[in-house]
């Protein structure tokens, strides 16, 4: 029979016939026939299937082959021995090579023919050994595929045991290997198909045998983080990703991330190669794996590893976007480099130009994928562009691409950018190593103690969070100039942009101390800020006065230039009313005018001066003046009881033939108005009275054996202070005034008006009075309640010839403690309009911690705030009340306007209050900025900045629209950019050095951190080692808050 088929399938004859002819042989197979013949047929039919000439052949091979071995299992059982299977795997079949697919089709078939006979578990334990050599020699895809087949239908041919792992590894190895030369798309598939089925394989191992699995995943990195140029990994490697349990991340990355062994030029080719893996198509979890191996890079702090590879493949990445089957994967991987890379805009820029082209091309396609996928990518863009902004020339293109499409809010957008940085990644994934020093999830910089420099750093932030004057600041062009405003800008610009979570701002320090401050001891904050912004703002007078007198070209400062700011601005001369054009920063921004009037009660002649301030002190007044407070008219006030429990008090300063002294600064500086004369040099800290102090009884006290006010009264608030602060005093005896037109002492009526409202007003609590029978200065530690909105009264004026005038002559209206009740009249002259009152935000407060002047520590509340804000307007409806004027109009705390307070209230709570304290920046609330002095009686309100409202401020109107100011803030110059991401690359170097050497310690070590964050039922204030007080401590008895 055997010969008949031979001849047959070799014949001429028609195929039909042919088919005809091999059925009646297939029949026959049924037929009984002796072990010599069908060992002759069984030997026939494999060489028809292992070299038949054609297909036909082959499938005759198939079909008697199967129905002689089903009819005679013993013959076919003794021909299909090991040694044949044997022979065929190691030499090949004749002409046919070993590694023939057509052998292992052979032996698949085989096996399926003899499952039932004894024998097959002799085969089994023969290709156990032979699958293994097999996969060594690294076969093809297509021969690996088919080996994969087999051993898929045949799971007792997989090696068992310590072998196991071993193939799974040899496994491994062989699709690293693999390659796919051609580029058409059906070989394509076909390759895709052949590496499904191999690592389809090693799922089902994986499961059946766990032992197996991390090995082979050890293999699969050995192989991805190879350094061998000669050797580039195969991406099938890819299709493996998708077989790992997600609930092994956690554990593989920390092995992965924290390994010793694993030096960084691997780790850095294995991220790479895993990124390359996004272009593997039909892959799962690619893009899962790969932000988890970056998320653990960043937690153990290997910034450098993270640096390269963003850099490196950045551009591949974002080309993924143009292929639908992998964009998701792509794209989530995208989002996650790009926003924890904010250290340098290096990495965004690089695919700044292909944006524009992506966007185009995937609008035009119409597909309702690509329009959500453009929604994800619009957001990532504006995130960047907010983070980096300052590129115009970069940005108005795809600004124009994408206007059609949502932009997140800038709440979101700061949120995202907080969440994604490396330095805010969870370091979980290590224990036992340190908590990161990055920055707080509030997205602020805290700045470090240098030594008892609370004082500055609380007063630095509130400067900082003031959003409108942040912007000047960084808005302006200071190349070449080495000013203390050039200085100040460095330090809010890398308050914005560092990547530090607290920075240490010595030059600035150094710069802006004043001369009798001792270094490494507790200073009044208040003092501070009213020097920096005397220097500041005497500063640039001095500047432009240089830059008008000199040729454009050698215009610039140094330092040099500028040690003779304070004796050069004091012969300067300025008109008392310069143009909004002439005015520099500190002025626009902080500065008001307030307009003292005295009127001679004998003979009824005034005089009045104008006088500007950047800062005005409100005082405690004793108890014993309440009841005199009753001046105020009925009718325009109904609730005059309420309005007056407290007022300002006002105390001049000591001023020695125009020198100042360090050691009285405590007292002098506690002036009623603390701003000084437009030209007046720093030194003379002028207020709006000419006062002298010839000798210490002569100085403004408020005595301490004053009765106080009875505990259960209500809590004076900001708005009483103010009150007293402009309500008219008498000057009665040894406070007369010195009439020229009666030419002798005489009872008068002194009264204060603010003319011109600042941007910013600032308000300091004189908290400390002088106990003069024990010399010593104590903190006033009554709670003051501090209203969210606030209305200044302003009385602006329509000419200013009459309020030019100077005093007529020198007097003295130095304020002492017996003076204090005399404010009981109202004024005998009304003017025609009454004050217009302002509506003020507040910005921010300096809190003072302490018990006394000798010691204390400083911190800060603030919050983002703009001169737009329309809260204001949303909530401020026509029943609002001015504060007190001086002709009678106080604000009564229970008028409408404290309803207004509460309605602002309940839609500002919403909005973010941050607390600086140090080093250390957390969230917070306003109820706890209410609430701080109740909780913890020392902690008191000291300085307060509110923000001017409903004003068309053309210093904020600096276009965001046009997209020059992406995120409300002014592009930086390449200087301080540059300056910035040059230290924000040594940071993570820094931190990645420290990581490196925590980790040598980690296996002897164990360690414990507290978490970040302020603890409400701990008091804020704290200047010992726990608070960055550079140990001073409280102990510390040279700390001297004043």
């Amino acid at each position: 029979m055997d010969k008949i088929l031979e001849g047959l399938v070799s014949s001429s004859h028609p195929l039909p016939l042919k088919r005809v002819i091999v059925r009646k042989v297939v029949e026959s197979a049924e037929h009984w026939l002796d072990k010599a013949q069908c060992e002759a047929m069984f030997d026939l039919t494999t060489r028809l299937i292992l070299e038949g000439q054609d297909p036909f052949q082959r499938q005759v091979g198939h079909q008697v082959l199967e129905a002689y071995a089903r009819y005679h299992r013993p013959e076919f059982e003794s021909f299909f021995n090991k040694t044949f299977v044997l022979g065929l795997l190691q030499q090949g079949y004749h002409s046919l090579d070993r590694k023939d697919v057509a052998i292992l089709d052979y032996i698949h078939n085989g096996l399926k023919l003899i499952m039932s006979c004894p024998s097959v578990l002799d085969l089994f334990s023969l290709l156990q050994v032979e699958v293994l050599r097999m996969v060594c020699e690294r076969p093809e895809p297509q021969l690996c595929a088919r080996l994969s087949d087999l051993l898929t239908d045949f799971v007792q041919c997989i090696p068992k045991g310590k072998l196991s792992i071993t193939f799974c590894q040899q496994l491994v190895r062989t699709i690293g290997h693999f390659q796919c030369q051609s580029t058409q798309e059906k070989e394509l598939r076909e390759y895709v198909s052949q590496v499904t089925k191999v690592s389809n394989l090693l799922q089902n191992i994986w499961k059946a045998e766990p032992s197996t699995l991390l090995p082979s995943l050890q293999e699969i990195f050995a192989s991805i983080s190879s350094t061998d140029a000669a050797f580039e990994p195969s991406v099938a490697l890819a299709s493996l990703v998708q077989h790992i349990p997600l609930q092994m991340i956690t554990v593989l990355i920390r092995s992965l991330t924290t390994d010793p062994n694993v030096k960084d030029a691997s780790m850095t080719q294995a991220l790479c190669r895993m990124i390359d893996w996004l272009s593997w198509p039909l892959a799962q979890h690619v893009d899962t794996w790969v932000i988890a191996l970056l998320k653990g890079l960043a937690a153990v702090q290997k910034f450098t590893i993270l640096i390269d590879v963003t850099l490196l493949k950045i551009e591949l990445v974002f080309n993924r976007l143009w292929f639908p089957l992998v964009r998701p994967g792509a794209l989530a991987v995208l989002a996650h480099t790009l926003l924890s890379f904010q250290h340098s805009p290096e990495a965004f820029h690089l695919i700044v130009p292909h944006i524009v082209n992506l966007v185009h091309s995937l609008r035009s396609d119409g597909l309702p994928s690509s329009t959500a996928f453009l929604v994800q990518l619009t957001e990532l863009i504006h995130c960047m562009m907010y983070h980096y902004s300052g590129f115009p020339d970069l940005y108005e293109p795809i600004l124009e691409a994408i206007k059609d499409f949502p932009k997140p809010s800038e709440e979101k957008i700061k949120l995202i950018l907080n969440q994604s940085a490396w330095t805010s990644q969870s370091n979980a994934l290590a224990s036992c190593l340190s908590r990161l020093s990055g920055k707080s999830e509030t997205g602020k910089t805290g700045l470090i103690n240098l030594g008892n420099t609370c004082y500055m750093n609380s007063v630095i932030q509130a400067l900082f969070m003031a959003t409108d004057f942040r912007r000047q600041v960084l808005s302006l062009n200071l190349n070449g100039c080495n000013s203390l405003m050039k200085k100040l800008q460095h330090l809010f610009a890398f308050l914005a942009h560092t990547q530090r979570e607290a920075y240490a701002p010595r030059i600035f320090f150094e710069a802006s101390r004043p001369p009798w401050f001792t270094p490494r001891s507790q200073q009044d904050c208040s003092e501070y800020l009213r020097f920096l912004l005397d220097r500041l703002h005497e500063e640039e007078k001095v500047l432009k006065v240089q830059s008008s007198h000199e040729p454009s070209e050698s215009r610039g400062c140094t330092d040099a230039s500028l040690q003779e700011v304070a004796s050069q601005a004091a012969g300067l001369t300025e008109a008392p009313y310069a143009s909004a054009s002439e005015k520099t920063l500190i002025e626009t921004m902080f500065g008001g005018k307030l307009r003292t009037h005295i009127c001679c009660l004998n003979c009824r002649s005034t005089s009045q001066k104008v006088e500007a301030f950047t800062d005005l002190s409100l005082a405690f007044c004793p108890s014993s003046s309440v009841d005199n407070l009753s001046f105020q008219d009925t009718a325009s006030s109904p609730s005059t009881q309420e309005a007056g429990p407290m007022g300002a008090c006002v105390s001049g300063p000591s001023e020695e033939s125009g020198v100042y002294d360090p050691a009285t600064a405590a007292f002098v500086c506690d002036a009623a108005v603390n701003g000084r004369v437009a030209g007046s040099p720093p030194d003379k800290f002028c207020c709006t009275e000419n006062a002298s102090v010839p000798n210490e009884s002569s100085k403004n006290f408020v005595n301490k054996d004053v009765p106080q006010k009875p505990g259960d009264e209500t809590t004076p608030s900001v708005t009483d202070l103010l009150n007293y602060f402009l309500a008219p005093e008498i000057l009665t005896g040894d406070n007369q005034y010195y009439c020229e037109n009666c030419a002798s002492l005489q009872n008068a009526e002194k009264t204060m008006q603010i003319t011109e409202e600042p941007e910013y007003l600032i308000l300091t609590l004189l908290r400390f009075s002088y106990d003069q029978k024990y010399h010593v200065r104590r903190k006033i530690l009554d709670n003051v309640s501090l209203p969210l909105v606030l209305e200044l009264p302003v009385k602006r004026t329509t000419s200013f010839s009459s309020l030019a005038e100077s005093w007529s002559i020198d007097v003295d209206f130095t304020d002492i403690s017996e003076n204090l009740a005399k404010k009981l009249k109202p004024s005998g002259t009304e003017d025609d309009c009454c004050p217009k009152p302002v509506p003020y935000l507040l910005s921010s407060v300096v809190v003072h911690s302490g018990i006394s002047s000798e010691s204390g520590h400083y911190y800060s509340y603030a919050r983002n705030i703009t001169g737009t804000e329309s809260s204001y307007q949303m909530c401020h409806h026509s029943e609002t009340r001015a504060l007190a004027s001086s002709q009678g109009r106080l604000l009564e705390s229970g008028s409408p306007s404290a309803v207004v307070e509460q309605d602002l209230e309940n839609k500002e709570m919403s909005k973010e209050w941050f607390l600086f304290n140090d080093s250390r920046v957390t969230f917070t609330s306003f109820q706890s900025v209410q609430k701080i002095t109740s909780r913890f009686p020392k902690d008191t309100a000291y300085v307060l900045l509110y923000r001017k409202q409903n004003s068309i401020n053309g210093l904020s109107g600096n276009n965001s629209t046009s997209g020059l100011w992406v995120n409300g803030d002014p592009p930086l110059q390449k200087e301080l950019m540059d300056a910035i991401t040059k230290d924000n690359i040594l940071y993570l170097q820094e931190q990645e050095l420290n990581a490196r050497a925590r980790a040598l310690q980690a296996a002897s070590a164990s360690c414990s951190f507290r978490p970040n964050g302020f603890d409400d039922n701990d008091p804020p204030g704290s200047c010992g080692p726990t608070g960055g007080g550079g140990g001073g401590g409280f102990n510390t008895v040279s700390r001297l808050v004043f």
